[in-house]
């Protein structure tokens, strides 16, 4: 493998195995502040503790996912330093506000609601978690401003030195690669946090219907259905809203058969000899997610009918669908990574469309160098995902507990002298 192969390679399985936390973690963040905004207004005792298993698990998943997306960080700094020269200055300006305004507010506001169960006014605890859930909006919202640059380069003017320079950042926040793509990647975690919460609740009610959390998990599961079928309905809607602006932005990423030959003379006439027409693992993805996606919907809206009718955990013929439902919890994953196929492949040879070519975005490392470090990030990230995994899969299983709650200090015996 070349330089550029491995740095491809590389960035590809970080970024998809980063944003499979991201998925997760902004999905069930939601579903936890709904849970906990219904115990504050029923005082339910079920509600307070599904607020906080729920919350268990978002918080394994955010803590380990911030060490995937440091990798990331440092892969950007190591193996993209053309793509930093030439367009740092603009890409890189949403990126710093996520760190800034984003991510280490919701770090702090995530702290003070994991301790203050019990210690803080119920009101201004709820504050918190739904602090928690905007901010991690608006860091996706920044990400997706930076990543909409480089699918559609606006806002921007270069400089005596050949390097981008940011003059409007009005222009950013209005690019239409932006908003549509924001929302299908917002619902699209909405989707894989009501399976994740629908499938969880599923294992637990067919292994013991009638236990000591039966109805926690069932109030769950209705929940988690609710979302996963909302959020699947918006995010196949947004995604079908992108067609029109990806034909003006990127005219080459659906681009086949008699068109593709056309579309592929125009880019070479106007930038020179090169393949602009994507892999045809760009089609196959989108295929693919087509096809999952309108059959799981109906699966969803069949097992929303059922836990309607409170027929999943009362009947035993429909038993089996409990079953269908934690086996499709990694369904949504995988038709995530599916997506950032279409959008990441689907571009090249660009790094920036129109702008940078991937080739000219890559450090000048040896084909060693970049190899050996592919095999680092990638042992180390595909590592932090199986921890992760086995962290929520453990805790799962183990079901709910007193989460957070402040235990009491053991009494002190007194010794007489």
């Amino acid at each position: 493998m070349t330089a550029l192969d491995s740095a491809r390679w590389q960035f590809a399985v970080t970024a998809s195995m980063h944003f499979l936390f991201v998925a997760l973690t902004l999905g069930l963040v939601f579903h936890v502040a709904a849970t906990q905004t219904r115990y504050v207004r029923t005082r339910d005792p079920v509600y307070a503790r599904a607020a906080r298993f729920w919350g268990s698990l978002y918080a394994i998943n955010y803590a380990v996912g911030i060490a995937t997306g440091l990798v990331m960080e440092f892969e950007i700094g190591l193996n993209w330093s053309g793509l930093s020269r030439l367009t740092g200055d603009v890409f890189g300006a949403p990126l710093a506000m996520e760190t800034l305004v984003a991510f280490v507010l919701e770090s702090t506001l995530l702290g003070m609601w994991l301790f203050g169960w019990e210690r803080l006014d119920r009101r201004l605890h709820l504050a918190l978690i739904w602090g928690v859930a905007a901010t991690a909006l608006l860091s996706a919202f920044w990400v997706m401003v930076s990543n909409a640059f480089l699918q559609h380069p606006v806002g921007y003017v270069l400089d005596s030195d050949g390097r981008a320079r940011l003059t409007g950042f009005g222009a950013l926040l209005g690019n239409s690669a932006l908003w549509f793509a924001l929302a299908h990647v917002v619902f699209a975690a909405m989707l894989t946090g009501g399976m994740f919460v629908a499938g969880v609740s599923a294992w637990h009610l067919r292994r013991r219907p009638g236990g000591e959390h039966a109805e926690l998990f069932r109030r769950s599961l209705r929940t988690g259905l609710h979302n996963a079928l909302a959020g699947l309905f918006l995010t196949m809607g947004f995604g079908y809203a992108q067609f029109g602006p990806l034909d003006e932005n990127q005219p080459t990423k659906l681009a086949g058969g008699d068109d593709a030959v056309a579309r592929q003379a125009e880019m070479a006439a106007r930038y020179g000899p090169g393949d602009y027409i994507p892999d045809s693992i760009v089609g196959v993805s989108l295929g693919i997610m087509i096809m999952v996606a309108n059959l799981l919907f109906l699966i969803l809206l069949a097992a929303r009918v059922l836990a309607i009718r409170d027929v999943l955990s009362t009947r035993r013929w429909a038993r089996p669908m409990l079953w269908l439902l934690t086996a499709l919890i990694p369904v949504p994953f995988l038709t995530a990574i599916a997506g950032w196929i279409v959008r990441e492949e689907g571009r090249q040879p660009w790094a920036v469309y129109g702008l940078l070519k991937t080739a000219d975005a890559v450090s000048p490392m040896s084909d060693g160098a970049l190899l050996a470090s592919t095999a680092g990030f990638t042992t180390l990230v595909v590592g932090l995902a199986a921890v992760d995994w086995w962290l929520l899969a453990r805790k799962a299983r183990h079901g709910p507990g007193d989460e957070f709650l402040p235990q009491p200090e053991p009494a002190r015996e007194e010794v007489s002298v």
